[in-house]
Order: C-alpha cells, then sequence, then structure tokens
C-alpha cells in the first residue's frame, strides 16, 4: 500500500506486453492542475455517517433528561441550593422525543449510546489495524513546530492546496486525537459511572470520578466538547469548500487544488 491507501502496481505479476493499468484508486488528473485523489474508504465514510446519526439522538434524548433537573453539581449528592450550573428550559423541538419524558428519553439516549459505542469500536480497530491512525493522525515532530504557523494560516481561513493537502495538517491530529483518547473515553466513563448496573458491579468507578453529581457534570463537559468540535467541525468543511468535502465524504474521492505557483 502506498502512502495514501492506494495499492502499488506489481509490473511483473501482468503478462508480458500488457499495458499496465492505473488502480481504481489512483490519482485521476483533471483540468486545471486539479488532481481527484482517493481519500475515506467505505469503513471510514459508513461509520462517520452512522456517527452523525447517533450522536443527534444522543445529543436530543441528552438534553430532554437535562430538562428533568437542569442543574449541574460537584461531589456526590446533590446541593440544591447553590447549583454549580443551570440551564433555561428547552423547547420540545430539540429533544428526542419530541416532548418532556425522562423515561422514553432514558431509552433512546441508552440505545443510541450503545450503536455509538460499538461503532467507533470498528472505526478505531479499522484505523488501526489498516494503519490510518499511526500514518495520518499521529503528529511528527516537524507537525508540532508547526503549531503556530498553522493557527495562523487557520486565522486567516488559509487551507492547504497541492501535495500538503493529502495529508492532515497538526490542528486537525491534535483535534481529533483529543477526541479519539480524551472526550470519547470520558463520555462512556461518565455514563457508565451514572448506570446503577455498573454501580453495583464496579462502585470504584463513580469514586474515581467523584461521586454521582461529579460523573454528571463530567458527562455533560465531554459531551459539550464534543457538539463544540463537530460545530467547529462543519463550519471548516463549509469555508474550506463544502461541495468537495461533502463528496469526498460520500463517494471518498477529494479534489486537491494546485497550489499558485503550480498552476502558473
Amino acid at each position: 500500500m502506498t502512502d495514501h491507501g492506494v495499492a502499488d502496481t506489481v509490473d511483473d505479476e501482468r503478462p508480458q506486453g500488457e499495458a499496465a493499468r492505473p488502480h481504481r484508486h489512483a490519482d485521476r488528473p483533471l483540468t486545471g492542475g486539479r488532481i481527484d485523489t482517493w481519500r475515506h474508504p467505505l469503513t471510514v465514510r459508513l461509520t462517520h455517517w452512522l456517527n452523525v446519526f447517533a450522536m443527534t439522538i444522543l445529543v436530543m434524548s441528552g438534553i430532554n433528561i437535562l430538562m428533568a433537573h437542569p442543574h449541574l453539581y460537584w461531589g456526590i449528592r446533590s446541593t440544591f441550593a447553590d447549583p454549580w450550573m443551570s440551564f433555561p428550559m428547552a423547547p420540545d423541538w430539540l429533544m428526542v422525543p419530541m416532548r418532556r419524558d425522562l423515561g422514553a428519553a432514558r431509552g433512546w439516549h441508552f440505545l443510541f449510546a450503545w450503536i455509538f459505542v460499538l461503532n467507533g469500536l470498528v472505526y478505531l480497530a479499522f484505523i488501526t489495524i489498516s494503519g490510518r491512525l499511526q500514518r495520518m493522525m499521529e503528529p511528527t515532530r516537524a507537525d508540532l513546530a508547526d503549531i503556530p504557523h498553522s493557527i495562523v494560516e487557520h486565522a486567516r481561513l488559509k487551507f492547504p492546496k497541492g501535495e500538503e493537502a493529502r495529508r492532515y495538517n497538526v490542528l486537525q491530529k491534535l483535534t481529533y486525537l483529543l477526541v479519539l483518547l480524551v472526550l470519547l473515553p470520558m463520555m462512556l466513563a461518565t455514563g457508565l459511572a451514572m448506570s446503577p448496573m455498573m454501580n453495583a458491579a464496579l462502585p470504584e468507578l463513580l469514586w474515581i470520578l467523584g461521586g454521582r453529581q461529579s460523573a454528571r457534570t463530567l458527562h455533560f463537559l465531554a459531551a459539550s466538547g464534543l457538539v463544540g468540535f463537530v460545530f467547529v467541525h462543519v463550519a471548516l468543511v463549509v469555508v474550506a469548500g463544502f461541495t468537495n468535502n461533502m463528496r469526498s465524504m460520500i463517494t471518498g474521492w477529494f479534489v486537491i487544488e494546485p497550489e499558485k505557483e503550480d498552476a502558473e
């Protein structure tokens, strides 16, 4: 496999005289110096869209659950007179189901939490086994040294072109690793800690997190961080080229625009 997931052609396996045929995922030249390159395998695309659906249900059912008692605390018990944070009531259209129903909301939340977790495990297994995790998401020393420059380029809404567009930049790598290694594990651990069944099987988990109310607050903070990531992610997708980015996550193919000096 090449660095970009395209299989190398093995010439000596073809009969003599047979013309070389490009791999089905080889780069495809377009007009104006642009290149259509293979970016997202089918497994990545399927797990991505299932995550979008599952996370939408999780957030909306989570809002319904929160609205049953729209206050957060730290510690073992609720301090009703002094909440750490309070929320106004959310409109029904923002919740699943679209009415205040704690029991039904918990049912939706638990069901899609397991879908979200299992789908995430499939994705993590795929990117680990295929080498995509190390190849595309592990920051190098050069990447880390480029953090200030990458911040400036993002602030200027200037996005990579040419060969540089084939790789994730350092801010993408660090953000994806933050989600994979911090936010998602925290959401899972705090969600399990609030389960009575898990309390009976592993009471130490709730103790480590500082009590049920602390677990609930940490769960909210992790979920908020993930929602914040999604908003920034979608905004950058729109600014960087909505049609091209959506096409890559639907078909797998992404168009690389030439650098200015290459286009001249």
